[in-house]
């Protein structure tokens, strides 16, 4: 009986381990995509802010330098 009893113990401890063990190879191959799909889209944000420092520097110059104040 306690032989039957240690050796169900096990099975269950093993069963969890290799479950668990599943599940983080399986999420690790989730994150994995996810990770390369952040670094896509930081990549474009990079791209965009670059674009836009341009287009601001742009503006600027065709805004011209700001009139200065005249002392009265």
């Amino acid at each position: 009986m306690i032989i039957a009893l240690f050796a169900f113990a096990v099975s269950v401890v093993v069963a969890t381990a290799a479950l668990l063990a599943h599940q983080t190879r399986t999420l690790d191959a989730r994150f994995e995509k996810i990770d390369a799909r952040f670094e896509k889209v930081d990549s474009r944000f990079e791209k965009i802010d670059t674009e836009l420092g341009e287009i601001k520097v742009a503006v600027a110059r065709l805004e011209g330098p700001l009139p200065k104040l005249q002392r009265l």
